[in-house]
């Protein structure tokens, strides 16, 4: 990892939040992100959205409305309007302070495509904090980087990859892969921590097996809307859990091949 010189550092990170109709913890994150030098602009990708998210426009977010929930689909929108060079796609239950905004700034572009952040285990995971340096290398070596990490990639460099493929879910999963093979990346500190609330009411190990399931589902081929249809049918089980191209330069209209890059 090489510095950046402080010019690259200041506004230079498009935030992509996506969500399905509100979140609570969206507000707050929002009014910590307005706050970092390095955040360029932030984009909320709503499928679905309340009336209460319009609220966030007079934070500074810009509010993009999907039609029906497709987080790859709502991502790949998101950035196709960001200017920002490096795009951070980020969970609105996921934290994010200035230690991270900074450790992506100083990233040479040059040098690295894109990457996450490591993930923290903590009072979900008590039991499995003596393997956190075991997660950390196979996550560096060759692991899948999930979307609770907040992935974030050079923006020209996403846009040669042709985004996020369009899927409701395990978008992530696909394109990790896809990531680690098209460049260096970089896995960053600190550690990234997603809210707990979930696992602790539902029980760490009872979410952590469900969410292997899906994944050997996905990768036996289970039609992923199947898999959509069944996880928020389980997640509604629990009525207090909260939910679930080439970019072009600096304002330049999108393009017919833009849009052919980015896959919609």
């Amino acid at each position: 990892m090489s510095g950046a010189n402080s010019s690259n550092q200041v506004e230079c990170i498009s935030v992509i939040i996506p969500v399905w109709r509100d979140s609570p913890s969206l507000r707050n994150l929002i009014a910590r992100l307005r706050c970092f030098s390095e955040i360029r602009e932030m984009i909320v990708s709503a499928a679905e959205p309340s009336a209460n998210l319009k609220n966030l426009e007079a934070l500074g977010a810009i509010l993009l409305q999907n039609g029906e929930p497709n987080r790859g689909r709502q991502l790949n929108n998101g950035a196709r309007i960001a200017n920002g060079e490096w795009l951070l796609f980020h969970h609105a239950d996921t934290e994010f302070t200035a230690e991270h905004a900074a450790a992506i700034a100083a990233l040479d572009p040059t040098d690295v495509v894109g990457g996450a952040f490591y993930r923290k285990f903590d009072e979900r995971h008590p039991h499995l904090r003596g393997l956190e340096f075991f997660e950390r290398w196979h996550c560096r070596a060759f692991g899948t980087i999930y979307g609770d990490q907040s992935i974030f990639v050079r923006r020209e460099h996403f846009v040669r990859m042709g985004g996020f493929a369009p899927l409701p879910l395990m978008e992530d999963v696909e394109f990790s892969a896809r990531l680690r093979r098209s460049g260096k990346i970089e896995l960053l500190d600190p550690p990234m921590r997603s809210c707990a609330q979930k696992q602790i009411e539902q029980g760490a190990w009872r979410v952590t097996l469900r969410n292997l399931l899906f994944l050997v589902l996905f990768r036996c081929g289970v039609p992923v809307k199947r898999l959509h249809a069944w996880y928020y049918g389980l997640d509604r089980q629990f009525p207090s859990i909260v939910e679930p191209p080439q970019i072009s330069p600096r304002r330049r209209p999108c393009t017919q091949t833009d849009r052919q890059h980015m896959r919609l």
